[in-house]
């Protein structure tokens, strides 16, 4: 299969559809990348932390700060670091990080998003491009020769550009789908685990409220 004369054949769309495509698969490398660099050392990170913290250890902000590059690390942080905080103030402290973190973990999907809404549309401006191109060409009551040519050729535009957006689309929609997810699931993750360590907080100020009484 000649690709390069599919991609001649689909017109002048077939350029902003390319240059999407490389875009898509651009982004989805760097967020694979991303999130198989934080997927299996969060969660451990998240087990080590929680432990160390419970045991009032002071390891624990060695750990985070050698992890900054993790998302629940910064996290983590913006909390423990605090002196000697009441659970509300750990508790925003938590909150206001989480939200800071959000738009890293969210990054490019609106780009994926805008991607599956106009690629399609690009590969109808082709297929109306190319209708338009075989009319154009198209003479009532002659025979063949060069408009029968130019009449194929409008319609093997408009098919393959038609084609060429809905691939596109499909490819940023199978990205952005798999990409959510992960998201969601991190931001699930993230709940949980901060939930965790907002408990043993509590635990600690209303045991050392006790103790000073």
């Amino acid at each position: 299969m000649n690709f390069v004369k599919i991609f001649i054949d689909g017109g002048i769309v077939m350029y902003p559809l390319l240059l999407a495509s490389i875009l898509v698969i651009t982004l989805a490398i760097e967020r694979l990348y991303f999130w198989s660099r934080i997927g299996s050392r969060q969660k451990q990170l998240i087990s080590t932390v929680l432990d160390l913290y419970q045991n009032q250890s002071l390891l624990v902000f060695d750990k985070l700060e050698r992890e900054q590059d993790l998302p629940i690390a910064r996290i983590f942080i913006a909390a423990i670091s605090l002196k000697n905080p009441t659970p509300e103030a750990f508790r925003l402290a938590i909150e206001n990080e989480a939200h800071a973190e959000i738009p890293i973990l969210r990054r490019f999907i609106n780009v994926f998003d805008a991607v599956i809404s106009l690629a399609p549309l690009l590969g109808l401006l082709g297929t109306v491009t190319g209708l338009i191109s075989s009319f154009a060409s198209l003479k009532i009551g002659q025979g063949g020769g060069s408009s029968s040519s130019n009449v194929v050729g409008g319609i093997s535009e408009a098919l393959v550009s038609t084609a060429s957006g809905v691939i596109v689309a499909i490819l940023a929609s199978i990205c952005a789908n798999l990409f959510r997810g992960l998201y969601q699931r991190q931001l699930s993750q993230i709940h949980e685990s901060t939930g965790q360590l907002e408990l043993i907080h509590r635990c600690r100020w209303d045991e050392e409220r006790v103790s000073n009484k």
